[in-house]
């Protein structure tokens, strides 16, 4: 069993449960494999959770990355890192979806662990609204969270018969343009 399958068996299984309710005996279970054979891999679930969402963080932040290269207008490139956003987390990536996942129950030493990642992946974000022209007396952090908000909650109500993810993402920035 290789390190990826085993990733990969683990973002499904923790995007479908949660982290605290998925075993390592689950993941063992649908990986094939003995649950003490994972720890070859991973000395500790939460080493694993964090592994699982490191590549969930990689996994969008090149998307995020490789729209943004493709503009030079501030509004252009925060509405195309948002499309990309949406497009990895509506997609069907288990890996992204668990970025989205909520931290509050985890153990405080994994969550600061996780926290911080996800903190690297926003600083895009924090920089792109830094480059915007917005009102005077704009409170940009609580902008920018407000954004990202609402296209993290997005999986939640999202179904594929209706507007596309790039449409969605348009939308949203439109309108607190």
């Amino acid at each position: 069993m290789s390190r990826a399958r085993l990733l990969s068996v683990s973002a499904r299984l923790f995007a479908k449960g949660g982290f605290e309710a998925t075993s390592m005996r689950d993941i063992a279970g649908r990986a094939g494999m003995l649950a003490g054979s994972m720890y070859y891999h991973f000395p500790s679930k939460n080493d694993l959770i964090a592994a699982v969402y490191a590549a969930g963080v990689a996994e969008i932040g090149a998307a995020v990355d490789a729209a943004i290269a493709r503009s030079r207008a501030p509004w252009s490139q925060l509405e195309a890192a948002c499309v990309a956003h949406l497009e990895a987390l509506l997609a069907d990536s288990a890996h992204a979806a668990v970025m989205t996942a909520d931290l509050s129950r985890l153990d405080s030493r994994l969550r600061r662990r996780l926290v911080a990642m996800r903190d690297g992946y926003e600083q895009r974000f924090i920089r792109l609204v830094a480059a915007l022209p917005l009102a005077a007396g704009t409170d940009r952090s609580l902008w920018r969270l407000q954004l990202l908000g609402s296209l993290n909650w997005t999986p939640t109500w999202y179904r594929r018969r209706g507007k596309s993810p790039a449409a969605i993402a348009r939308s949203i920035v439109a309108s607190l343009r």
